[in-house]
């Protein structure tokens, strides 16, 4: 890996040398303050770009030198241009049905703060898109919140049968690990009184009996997710892969992931690829539980048409906030029918995770591995060590995803078996009163992401959105990594915040070397792909207590422009043509409904075009609040 980065350092000045030796520029940007995450040179004050490539970095007064009669000026107009943000986990494909469903999230980023307020969204959803559920059968709902709702409780089968019992409802809790459906969709989903628990799965029942009371967490939940989005036909997901490739553009992302991808998944991101369906990269890392042949077949360090497998994902435990997170002691004061002493449980026997882990360094593969609960991390680090011990460490960048409870003993360890913290302090914000009060206690609290030992350790580490756990909104990261001041205005950690450079750095150039790409992106540096965001001010220069208030406003894909926010001047010298999110709703309700999409007068209202596209606006002018 030595020669590698010497190569690299080698192919910088090359591509400096080249510069200097008469390239002409396709395009100038200057006018505003430039953040490069280089460490060489942090600032600057224009960029060149060529053929989708930096052509030079520095002074306007040096970068100039590039400029041609064709060349095409770029005025920032003050506004700060940083290196486009690198998704270090989320769902992208998953981005893309949060877009498509009823918005049961809690504010800010919905308006659902009760079971009544619920049942109302619902049925306003079923009323303005009745004609695509009459053709489905179907209605989604994502991202209610027990935590949030005035109940402190999971909506029950009978409260949605209130809604609809002959229509199948499933609503997905904003973790993505658990759902409350209808009897209509549990009986489609075959799920009665006499279907026993599945292994890493639970069938909430009914208090003093068997029947289900709606309620199905992890692997109980899944089978049944699957069923019953087969009913929106083959070619809804490729429309749901466009649909969050656009979402994730709108908060300045110009690499997704797509984290757990299941192998009909692949096959459809590799069509929508081909068909040049992807505004910006996606890489993608399949269930390593499901189908490991088609990890091995497809992995690839080259993306092809902006899109590649990068390696595995492996699942062990589950959601905190949802009290499925396997800890190695009880929760503090869970919320729901929990037995004494209830500490969560695994998603995967220890057999399967030890396997799979073990496959991956056997194959030198990269593996990620979602870990929340300390007794998940544990088993994660002992088969980790195992596995470097048989096979030979090297430079591997295993990644531990979520790490929630984390405890410092095990962060040492992951420092020395060279793992990749990929840490989720937006935590703090949406569930930082909930695991002060309910999962972990005020004490342990402090600690959820731990990204300030992190740093006191010399630590690279990563900071995701997890979406659609939550909107993927870059801005909400850089702030809760900053200040992790939660919901009710509380700091949940002091000493766990860092600073803003440091955050951007775990939103760019950090997150590029944890998908070993940071020869290709995350800096703006010559010979880097020119994959940029635009951002209204510049993050170093506002108060922190503003940095969730800054609005992406641009951007820029290899030199092309794939979102600019409503109303904003668009910098880009192109402007990526035919996508959009409002097209991709259109493309979607016609392959799942028939629907005629957008017409002569523009966006069509009172259906799902018409809702989602309002949504979209929303984004568009650069939040969700």
């Amino acid at each position: 890996m030595k020669i590698q980065r010497v190569l690299t350092k080698a192919v910088m000045v090359c591509a400096v040398a080249t510069v200097r030796g008469g390239e002409v520029a396709d395009a100038i940007y200057h006018g505003g303050p430039v953040i490069t995450m280089d460490e060489a040179r942090p600032a600057a004050e224009a960029v060149a770009v060529k053929g989708g490539k930096i052509l030079a970095v520095g002074t306007k007064e040096e970068v100039m030198r590039v400029k041609g009669e064709a060349s095409v000026m770029i005025d920032l107009g003050g506004r700060a241009m940083l290196p486009g943000f690198v998704d270090a986990h989320g769902h992208v494909m998953g981005g893309g049905l949060q877009a498509l469903s009823a918005n049961l999230l809690a504010p800010p980023d919905g308006d659902v703060r009760d079971i009544p307020g619920l049942q109302k969204t619902l049925r306003e959803w079923m009323a303005a898109n009745r004609e695509a559920v009459e053709k489905i059968q179907l209605v989604i709902g994502f991202g209610y919140d027990n935590s949030q709702l005035a109940e402190l409780r999971h909506p029950t089968r009978d409260e949605l049968d209130a809604v609809s019992k002959e229509v199948p409802i499933m609503i997905v809790h904003q973790s993505g690990h658990l759902a409350a459906m209808n009897s209509k969709a549990l009986e489609i989903g075959g799920i009665g009184a006499e279907t026993p628990n599945p292994a890493g799965g639970v069938i909430q029942r009914r208090e003093g009996g068997k029947e289900p009371n709606g309620v199905l967490e992890e692997t109980a939940f899944f089978p049944v997710l699957m069923k019953l989005l087969g009913r929106l036909g083959p070619d809804a997901s490729k429309e749901f892969i466009r649909a969050g490739c656009e979402l994730w553009a709108r908060f300045g992302y110009t690499t997704a992931q797509d984290g757990r991808s299941s192998p009909g998944v692949v096959k459809a991101m590799q069509g929508v690829a081909a068909a040049g369906g992807l505004p910006i990269d996606v890489v993608s890392y399949p269930d390593v539980l499901l189908d490991r042949e088609i990890i091995k077949k497809t992995v690839s360090g080259e993306y092809v048409n902006r899109f590649r497998v990068a390696g595995a994902k492996l699942t062990i435990d589950g959601s905190p906030q949802g009290f499925t997170a396997w800890r190695d002691r009880p929760y503090y004061k869970p919320v729901g029918d929990y037995p004494p002493g209830y500490a969560g449980y695994p998603a995967a026997s220890a057999e399967m995770v030890r396997e799979a882990i073990d496959w991956a360094y056997a194959n030198r593969i990269q593996i990620l591995t979602h870990s929340n609960g300390e007794a998940a991390s544990d088993q994660l680090i002992a088969f980790v060590r195992a596995a470097a011990v048989k096979h030979g460490g090297g430079d591997r960048r295993p990644v531990l995803i979520h790490g929630q409870f984390l405890r410092e003993d095990q962060v040492d360890e992951i420092k020395r078996l060279g793992m990749v913290p990929s840490l989720f302090p937006m935590h703090t914000f949406y569930w930082g009163d909930w695991h002060r009060e309910h999962t972990v206690g005020p004490l342990l609290a402090d600690n959820i992401s731990p990204t300030g030992w992190c740093v006191n350790r010399g630590m690279k580490f990563t900071s995701h959105h997890d979406a659609p756990v939550a909107f993927p909104d870059s801005m909400r990261v850089l702030d809760a990594t900053v200040t992790r001041r939660s919901r009710s205005g509380d700091i949940i950690g002091p000493g766990q915040r860092v600073d803003v450079m440091t955050a951007l750095k775990a939103m760019t150039i950090w997150s590029a070397w944890q998908h070993f790409e940071e020869a290709k992106k995350g800096s703006i540096e010559a010979g880097k792909l020119a994959d940029f965001v635009i951002l209204d001010k510049s993050p170093l220069a506002v108060d922190v207590e503003q940095l969730d208030q800054l609005k992406v406003v641009e951007t820029v894909k290899e030199g092309v422009t794939v979102f600019a926010a409503s109303g904003a001047k668009r910098t880009g010298a192109l402007m990526r043509r035919g996508g959009g999110t409002e097209v991709a709703i259109a493309n979607t309700l016609r392959a799942v409904s028939g629907h005629p999409g957008l017409g002569a007068q523009g966006p069509c209202g009172g259906c799902v075009c018409g809702s989602m596209t309002r949504l979209a606006e929303v984004i568009a002018g650069g939040g969700v609040e």
